[in-house]
């Protein structure tokens, strides 16, 4: 097993297990801990040297329920190395005085492969870093023996790196309430104790009110400072597509309030992510509480949403405005799901543009649907702004899809249908057969013959695979 070995121990934290220990206790029990059953998705903790940033990290360690936690994902910024997109430490254990941490291997794989061209395997960009190692007693301290860690760096910070990072740790995770987001980030660096207070309101003030869009703008006009900021953005963005919808400040002090030299000084955050949405006491089994997930009916009101975002997006693009922005109603409607949007004007097609992969958060998934279906459908001409008010919107919210063994559990009303061969495909909604009025033969025929361009019995070929989903079908019409 590839091991590394601690690198700032003895300096940064003791080297001797035994000290090491009794200084963390000593930080945890002088620590508050916020009382609440709302399930704790993410912490933002500081990362320098346990004299200074200790007290106020023990705040969000506190806080952790260890009986909860298998596995902390740990996001921090790089100081020395340069590399493109996110760098994961995927193999091996980690070392410090208490001993070794694990590697979560296979979730460091499932996040590299949602992302692969952007998120790669490299451990040499942790080799000299300090900011995810520093954390790691804290973990060993308050966590029951045995939990793993994936440690993930960042280089470049802007938004758009976030977001991607986020997005593939939200798909890892989807589905599972045994991980702890872990974001690694100290605050401005070496101001008078005043001005640090001011620039350190404004990144405490987007964390309290879970806003990390304003975070990142912010940071990126240098309104504010925080070395780990794109950690702090990313692990908010996660969190959020995960389903936390709350953020708890639990401390912040700068070093002067450690050391009492207020000359220059560096600012410490401790806050919490909490999906107010999920109690701990009902955590039940990941793969169940995953299908019935998947498996739930969208309400009135996250419907309505749907296409209050479906109208907002087309409109604008229509307009020559920019798209925008929205945020989750729920936590529904943050989950990655596939989604189609269908217009029609008359009564007739007029675009359907969509994704079968639930690889944007449903929100988003539908501004950008909307938006190709009313511009990008090669078969039709961009709506214009007359036929705003002619247009009839259809919102299709896909399960994932599964491969099937034989056409014969393919069910026309019910499945959507998947058809690949080689290189080519074509898919079919749940709702066009029943529309057509094919059966099951001609549905297949046509989709092979003139969606994915193979001839129209390819069906039949052993060589073909065959995938069905279901969608929950929104007519706009429905809701008024």
């Amino acid at each position: 097993m590839s091991i590394r070995r601690s690198i700032i121990a003895g300096s940064w934290y003791p080297g001797d297990a035994d000290t090491l220990s009794a200084q963390i206790k000593k930080y945890l029990d002088a620590a508050k801990r916020t009382e609440s059953d709302e399930l704790l998705t993410g912490i933002i903790v500081p990362h320098a040297g346990y004299m200074y940033s200790g007290p106020t990290a023990a705040y969000a360690y506190k806080n952790i329920s260890p009986e909860n936690i298998s596995t902390v994902i740990m996001v921090g910024p790089s100081h020395s190395a340069y590399f493109e997109g996110a760098a994961v430490y995927g193999f091996g254990a980690w070392e410090t005085p208490l001993g070794k941490a694990e590697i979560d291997s296979e979730l460091a794989e499932e996040i590299i492969s949602q992302d692969p061209k952007y998120i790669h395997d490299n451990p040499g960009a942790h080799a000299k870093e300090h900011s995810l190692e520093i954390q790691l007693p804290f973990l060993q301290s308050v966590l029951k023996p045995g939990f793993r860690i994936v440690p993930i760096m960042l280089y470049d910070q802007s938004l758009a790196s976030c977001d991607r990072l986020a997005q593939a740790i939200a798909g890892a995770v989807k589905g599972r309430d045994d991980v702890l987001l872990l974001a690694s980030s100290d605050l401005s660096h070496y101001h008078s104790h005043a001005e640090a207070k001011k620039l350190d309101k404004l990144v405490v003030d987007a964390v309290r009110k879970y806003d990390p869009e304003k975070l990142a703008g912010n940071l990126a006009f240098e309104k504010c400072e925080a070395c780990g900021g794109g950690p702090v953005v990313t692990v908010m963005l996660a969190c959020r597509y995960l389903g936390a919808d709350k953020s708890v400040v639990y401390d912040y002090r700068t070093s002067g309030d450690v050391t009492g030299d207020k000359g220059q000084v560096v600012g410490y955050l401790a806050a919490g992510l909490y999906d107010t949405k999920n109690k701990k006491e009902k955590i039940k089994d990941k793969k169940t509480e995953a299908k019935a997930t998947e498996s739930d009916k969208l309400t009135i009101e996250e419907k309505k949403e749907l296409f209050r975002i479906a109208h907002a997006s087309i409109e604008a693009a229509v307009k020559g405005q920019d798209i925008p922005k929205s945020k989750p109603l729920t936590a529904r409607l943050a989950e990655l799901r596939g989604v189609f949007v269908t217009l029609k004007e008359a009564g007739n097609l007029r675009g359907c543009i969509g994704y079968i992969e639930g690889i944007r958060p449903l929100y988003q998934a539908v501004a950008e649907m909307a938006v190709a279906a009313a511009t990008g459908d090669p078969r039709f001409p961009a709506v214009t702004e007359k036929e705003l008010s002619k247009l009839e919107y259809e919102i299709s919210v896909l399960t994932p899809k599964r491969q099937i063994g034989s056409p014969d559990e393919f069910i026309v009303g019910k499945h959507g249908i998947i058809v690949q061969q080689g290189g080519r495909s074509g898919v079919f909604l749940p709702q066009v057969a029943p529309e057509e009025g094919w059966n099951r033969e001609e549905t297949l025929s046509y989709l092979c013959l003139h969606k994915a361009g193979l001839p129209a019995n390819a069906w039949k070929d052993k060589e073909t695979k065959l995938f069905v989903f279901e969608a929950e079908v929104l007519e706009e019409r429905d809701l008024i």
